[in-house]
């Protein structure tokens, strides 16, 4: 099995102390050494888990919790105290991490040996009482960690340490993001608007602009021979249009779309960034709005976002690092438009061009057509139909004084009927709870219009990346109420108004 983060690590440390000896701290050794293992074996822990030695003083805990930070390679630290480990210890290692944190409540043994339970074996396995004064302390400092209980083979644990692992990727993706915008953002819009400043503070991410002509300049610098290559590569794995084919009468117009993908991934390889934004209304001299180019990059495990949207275009890559290895995929999306038919309520969601076809394992089929906005070329585009299964729509938007991430798990199905007039590709799905309670849940929110749509990284995974920015997230779905919901957002205005102090 080889793991989606395999070049990342978790590390794992055992919390001790030198009151039991020398022969009992090398059975913690040993013992937490094999729920190490256990956790790295396991295909639902998408990185390689590494056992650190016991920690046992205050100078060694802040010692590892520093390491861990200067290393690019770790994710986030696991933590366990197999024994009583007096918490003060604790106190300057877990102010001085600053990476994702995992409270793994376990203990080596799934049952208890009641015929041959002595005070020995008391005395080595402590983590009932220890990890409570550990968790304590972690409480006392406010201290942001997720808590996963139950023993290491058990399935359902090594699920959330899962997630959570994602969680963390996710978190160190968007660390190490730089994101190009190409022009600003559509005018008079109010949700793609947002501080850049505290995106970074808050995510990690660079946001930066460059002008749109000189992704013309990149444009125009492509080789013939590589946008032969990349239209014999479409004809070979797409639905190619007869039109756009070689010998169709528009074959130049999917020649200039494949060399918008060339010069888009050129340009953002060279500049280190791995989102990115286009505008309709800021496109220079390009011919085209990038259609093929942008599903194909998000293919590829870019985020966009759509008219300058550069949150969105963070989220997107955050969802397609923490889904990597995961059946299904992520995209840019918007709710489109409405099914109100009476108990069969649907959305259809879709956007001018850009929807990833990570979404489908159908073959797409390569279409041109009018836009009817932007007053340029008609654009190539990928059509398709998203497939059925469990996804979560998920936005993030500016509040002010804070940034709140909205998520509805929806249940994406298969169009009513077919679509053959939409030439876009497209999701169709059924929103928990129920149309009416998400529509109006996602309205007091404030959820912005463009999201990110993820069939690969679950509700959970977002759960806990928020938890690790300590952002909020609002979660819509099937036990969301309308009069819970409300006021859930009210008790948040001023949860987090008081969180941030004075």
């Amino acid at each position: 099995m080889t793991k989606p983060y395999a070049d990342r690590e978790i590390w794992f440390f055992t919390g001790s102390q030198d009151l039991y000896g020398e022969e009992t701290l090398r059975q913690v050794a040993e013992q937490s050494q094999e729920v190490a293992r256990t956790l790295d074996a396991s295909s639902d822990v998408p990185a390689t888990v590494v056992w650190k030695p016991v920690l046992k003083d205050a100078g060694a805990i802040r010692r590892a919790m520093l390491d861990a930070n200067a290393d690019d390679r770790v994710l986030g630290v696991v933590t366990w105290m197999h024994t009583f480990s007096p918490a003060k210890m604790w106190i300057g290692g877990l102010d001085a991490l600053r990476k994702p944190l995992l409270h793994l409540h376990t203990q080596a043994n799934v049952e208890l040996p009641w015929d041959t339970i002595d005070f020995d074996f008391m005395n080595l396995n402590q983590a009932a009482h220890g990890d409570r004064e550990y968790a304590y302390i972690a409480t006392r400092l406010g201290v942001a960690r997720t808590t996963v209980v139950g023993h290491a083979s058990n399935p359902a644990v090594t699920a959330r340490i899962g997630a959570w692992t994602r969680a963390a990727a996710g978190w160190a993706a968007t660390h190490e993001l730089r994101l190009a915008r190409f022009g600003d953002n559509m005018r008079n819009v109010a949700v793609t608007e947002g501080d850049k400043t505290e995106a970074e503070l808050r995510f990690g991410v660079s946001v930066n602009t460059w002008g749109v002509n000189d992704l013309v300049e990149a444009v125009a610098a492509v080789d013939d021979a590589r946008v032969d290559s990349l239209v014999l590569e479409y004809e070979n794995l797409y639905d190619v249009a007869p039109e756009l084919r070689k010998d169709g009468d528009r074959h130049e117009s999917l020649r200039y779309a494949a060399r918008q993908e060339i010069a888009l991934e050129t340009f953002l390889e060279s500049v280190g960034a791995k989102a990115f934004t286009t505008n309709f209304e800021d496109l220079g001299d390009l011919r085209q709005l990038p259609g093929i180019a942008v599903q194909r990059l998000m293919s590829k495990g870019y985020g966009f976002g759509a008219e300058g949207d550069w949150k969105t275009a963070v989220l997107v890559r955050a969802a397609k690092v923490m889904g990597e290895g995961l059946p299904g995929g992520a995209s840019l999306m918007e709710d489109y438009t409405y099914d109100l038919t009476p108990g069969h309520e649907r959305i259809l969601g879709a956007h001018m061009l850009e929807v990833c076809p990570s979404l489908t394992t159908s073959k797409p089929r390569v279409e041109i057509h009018p836009l009817g906005i932007g007053g340029k070329e008609d654009p190539v585009r990928m059509v398709f139909d998203a497939d059925p299964g469990v996804g979560v729509v998920v936005s993030l938007a500016d509040m002010r004084d804070r940034f709140r991430l909205t998520a509805n798990v929806v249940d994406v199905v298969a169009p009513t009927a077919p679509l053959p007039h939409l030439p876009v590709a497209r999701a169709v799905w059924e929103p928990r709870p129920d149309f009416a309670t998400s529509a109006e849940s996602w309205l007091t929110a404030g959820g912005a219009h463009h999201t990110v749509l993820s069939t690969g990284a679950g509700v959970d995974a977002f759960e806990i990346f928020a938890d690790i920015a300590g952002t909020e997230l609002l979660v819509i779905d099937e036990s969301t109420t309308r009069r819970g919901f409300r006021d859930q957002v009210r008790w948040n205005q001023a949860y987090y108004r008081l969180a941030q102090g004075l």
